[in-house]
């Protein structure tokens, strides 16, 4: 009742009471940081991701990418951070033509996640010419590179018998884990698309870079993603 608790808390020693005292004053951690999504740059990439997947075989598992174009608002230690994407921009894929890419996946990918990725079409190497383009047309907007956006296929549909167990999902693979950690971008946002009856549906998750986690390795902490409504009655 709340008068017992109220008696039991007047009589702590003084000693116990400065040590809740002291822990009070201490900072709170962030809460994790919030992710606002225009429904127009949403819009923008489900377009290219929707064409993009009418292309895909069980050979050519083409991806989707884009950079993220907006704005981070850096709060206070005890308040969390809000990333807001408002644009998206594309970029030419140099998988194959990238020196650097050709040796990430030559000497790293392949040997860590398997043959699957000598497949020229799996995979994604923005040209470092599309990232700067996108960067400076990011800063003439007065907006920053927040990161990017890349497209998950209902693959155990579309992939071949031998992949068929293989089940993605709007969470990241260890792929994109190495990859999310290679570039360092605050975010990642991943977008599953699934057709079903001639019907498309989405998800999206977004998340931050790698994080160590001593008894699973690198982990991806997840963000809350908000997606823009528009609506008659804006507020």
């Amino acid at each position: 009742m709340p008068t017992a608790t109220n008696a039991s808390e007047s009589a702590l020693p003084d000693a116990t009471r400065g040590d809740l005292d002291d822990l009070a004053a201490l900072p709170t951690a962030p809460a994790p940081p919030t992710v606002l999504m225009d429904d127009r740059a949403l819009a923008d990439f489900l377009t290219a991701a929707v064409a993009e997947y009418r292309l895909v075989t069980a050979e050519t598992p083409l991806p989707c990418f884009a950079l993220l174009l907006g704005n981070a608002e850096v709060a206070t230690y005890s308040e969390a951070t809000t990333y807001h994407v408002r644009r998206v921009a594309f970029g030419r894929n140099a998988r194959t033509s990238d020196p650097a890419a050709r040796r990430e996946f030559r000497d790293t990918i392949v040997p860590e996640f398997g043959p699957a990725y000598e497949n020229e079409h799996r995979g994604w190497w923005m040209d470092s010419r599309d990232v700067l383009r996108a960067s400076r047309e990011a800063e003439a907007l007065g907006m920053d590179l927040l990161g990017s956006i890349h497209m998950h296929p209902d693959w155990h549909r579309l992939g071949p018998p031998s992949e068929r167990g293989h089940v993605l999902s709007e969470h990241p693979t260890p792929m994109d884990v190495h990859l999310f950690g290679r570039t360092g971008w605050p975010l990642n946002v991943i977008c599953y698309l699934e057709r079903r009856g001639g019907v498309f549906y989405h998800a999206l998750a977004a998340w931050a870079p790698p994080a160590e986690h001593p008894a699973e390795g690198p982990r991806c902490p997840g963000f809350a993603l908000r997606i823009r409504t528009s609506s008659p009655l804006e507020a």
